[in-house]
């Protein structure tokens, strides 16, 4: 019986789903799907094989039931309308109970059987009067779901500052870690204006090169390298990693630069600074210890539910 990857939610969740009766499906097929979450519309990505499943962290699991119908978009579009209105309906509720929290989406199942309202907060949030009147309301049960910025950038952001839709939002199913360091070694502008996504973090295309980068930087001397090249002896000044170049002051205070294959011995690499030390080169300081901009995860994952 065939298996296949399926998309599903507005989170974009990744789950493994089995089929009845051995129905094969195309690639972007739309679909009705049980989940655990309940009856959902899912979108087919690809099979099961062994290479998909390698690139998946514990994914869900579920049923296909059935290929969606005219009669499903059309109820895909009154769920959306209907949406709308519950979104206002909650904020009103929010507003009303002087709640501290940010509400960011609110998403209903396909199949009727929860409303799971996404929120912003600083601190944790007694909601339990919210969610006894939000279920009474819409006759379902609710799920209150917290998230970080860069998830709300997932849920709201259109299009970045490279004119395609944002990566979040498209393409990517985890959000790894970015840290000032890949922007530094990519010689990127450090301007947080210039580096930082619709969220207001480190961008996460920042990620896509850098292993690359790591790897042609290691054919390169170090900068600060005492080096025997072509040319004679000298101290590397500085690197451009995608050319594979360097910049070198010679011994007569020339400075060149010469393509990686013209160094001939490394006679001496730079130091390693000591822990509290203010190590200079060439009169400037040493680079500072890289920040990580991780996106912050909440204290725990707060979700509540009432029928």
């Amino acid at each position: 019986m065939p298996k296949y990857v399926i998309r599903h939610g507005v989170m974009r969740h990744l789950g493994v789903f089995s089929t009845r009766g051995g129905d094969n499906f195309s690639r972007g097929a739309q679909v009705i799907a049980r989940t655990s979450r309940g009856l959902e519309v899912g979108e087919v990505l690809c099979e099961a094989n062994e290479l998909a499943l390698a690139n998946l962290t514990d994914p869900k699991n579920g049923q296909i039931l059935r290929e969606t119908t005219a009669d499903d978009a059309g109820e895909l579009r009154r769920l959306l309308e209907q949406q709308q209105h519950e979104h206002d309906t909650c904020q009103q509720h929010i507003e009303r109970l002087q709640l501290d929290m940010r509400l960011v989406d609110v998403e209903r199942i396909y199949g009727g059987e929860r409303v799971v309202v996404y929120y912003l907060a600083e601190d944790r949030v007694d909601f339990r009067q919210l969610v006894k009147e939000l279920a009474h309301e819409f006759q379902t049960r609710i799920e209150m779901k917290q998230i970080g910025v860069r998830d709300e950038a997932k849920l709201l952001a259109d299009y970045g500052d490279c004119g395609k839709p944002v990566c979040c939002n498209t393409h990517l199913s985890e959000m790894p870690p970015v840290s000032m360091r890949m922007a530094k070694l990519q010689k990127a502008t450090l301007d947080p204006s210039k580096i930082s996504g619709r969220c207001g973090r480190l961008k996460c295309c920042l990620r896509y090169e850098y292993e690359t980068y790591q790897e042609l930087q290691k054919e390169l001397p170090p900068v600060g390298s005492e080096i025997v090249t072509n040319e004679g002896r000298g101290r590397v000044l500085a690197q451009e990693i995608l050319v594979g170049r360097i910049l070198v002051e010679m011994e007569d205070m020339r400075h060149l630069a010469l393509d990686g294959s013209a160094v001939l011995t490394v006679l001496k690499k730079p130091g390693k600074r000591k822990q509290g030390s203010k190590a200079t080169t060439n009169g400037h300081s040493g680079e500072n210890s890289s920040r990580s901009d991780e996106n912050p995860q909440p204290d725990a994952d707060e979700s509540s539910s009432a029928e």
